[in-house]
Parts: structure tokens; sequence; C-alpha cells
């Protein structure tokens, strides 16, 4: 059961995804899939109108589709800019990285990016206890 008011479950997730273009619902469904591999321990859910992950019940990752676009929301700047050399040609901006749905984020690169934030998330979590 979702703990909060905004968060609801993957069955919304794919209704989320069954409103978008079929472009970019094609971009957003490999991004998933990416994700849950590289974070199989994770749960899925919408978290401010939009997909979400969860590592032990805490957000780590978001995506979206939107008019022209879709984004990857790492929300951290400092992964952005760890990486900024592998995002030479997308759009970034503090925790954002927006991508066409004909040019999406490398596989390899999404998980590197999903480890990244999963271990920064659960070192908050543990500095928090």
């Amino acid at each position: 059961m979702p703990s909060k008011k905004n968060e609801t479950s993957a069955k919304d997730v794919d209704r989320y995804l069954a409103k978008v273009p079929p472009q970019q619902r094609a971009a957003l469904e490999k991004l998933r899939k990416t994700i849950r591999t590289a974070a199989p321990k994770a749960t899925e859910g919408i978290s401010y109108s939009i997909p979400a992950f969860r590592i032990e019940g805490r957000p780590f990752i978001w995506y979206a589709a939107w008019s022209n676009h879709c984004s990857l929301y790492p929300l951290s700047d400092s992964v952005v800019k760890k990486h900024a050399r592998r995002l030479k040609g997308y759009s970034t901006a503090k925790g954002t990285i927006r991508f066409p749905p004909d040019k999406p984020l490398p596989d390899a690169f999404v998980r590197d990016l999903v480890r990244q934030r999963m271990a920064e998330t659960l070192a908050g979590a543990s500095t928090r206890r």
C-alpha cells in the first residue's frame, strides 16, 4: 500500500504509459525495463504525477514524457555533472536529463546512473538512521 497520497502502484505507471504518445511510450518502456534490470529490488509507482522508483521506501529516480522530449530525473546534480562527457548531445539541467524519444539514453549509461543513485540514496538513508 502506498505510504503517501501522491504515490501509487506500478499499475498506475502502466496507466501513465498508456496515455503517452507511441514514440515516447516506447522510449519510456525501454527506460523502465533498464531501470528494473539495474534495480530489481526497487519498487515503482507514481510520485509527483510521474513514474518513480524507490529503494527501501525512498525515491531515487523518476522519468516522464513531455510534448517534445522525455526526461530522466536522477535528481542528483553531482551524478549529472560526473557524467557530463557521456551526456554530451543531451539537454541537462540540475538533476534532469532530457532526451528525444528517437535518441534514448544508452542502456549501460542508465544502469550506471541507477546504481549510483541507489548508492547515494541508501548512503543518505543510513546517515539519517
